[in-house]
């Protein structure tokens, strides 16, 4: 085992990220996925871009950005963190569905326009709208 780590990604959709039918399957793929290689996250769809942030052995990371370079649904895949963690921000979430309110959208395109994101600040608004969605903190 290599330890586990978090890593934070965008990439360019090829497709609409409005499509509601398109997320379910990325989604579902996902969870399934990551369920089988024990990876949890969440992802966002945000204006033309999806935003991803993966926890799980470095090894599994390894094996999921290779065949993210293959994905048709999206390209441009830009890593805007990688470290390793202690814990899981996302424990109990294969992948969750992270939509972002209005009020966030103003604080996610600053972030992503930064010439150098901040991954926590990322992880935390997901963490964010999450809470608000579930109710929980």
């Amino acid at each position: 085992m290599s330890g586990l780590e978090r890593l934070v990604y965008q990439s360019t959709a090829t497709g609409t990220t409005e499509s509601l039918l398109n997320l379910s399957v990325i989604l579902a793929e996902s969870q399934r996925n990551n369920d089988r290689d024990g990876l949890t996250g969440a992802l966002a769809a945000h204006g033309d871009r999806y935003i991803q942030v993966l926890e799980g052995e470095a090894e599994v990371l390894d094996g999921l950005l290779r065949r993210l370079d293959g994905d048709p649904r999206h390209r441009d895949v830009r890593i805007i963190d990688r470290m390793p963690i202690t814990e899981r921000s996302f424990s109990g979430w294969a992948m969750a569905s992270a939509r972002i309110a209005p009020s966030q959208t103003p604080a996610l395109d600053a972030l992503i326009a930064a010439q150098a994101p901040s991954g926590p600040q990322i992880v935390a608004l997901l963490r964010d709208s999450l809470s608000a969605e579930t109710g929980t903190r």
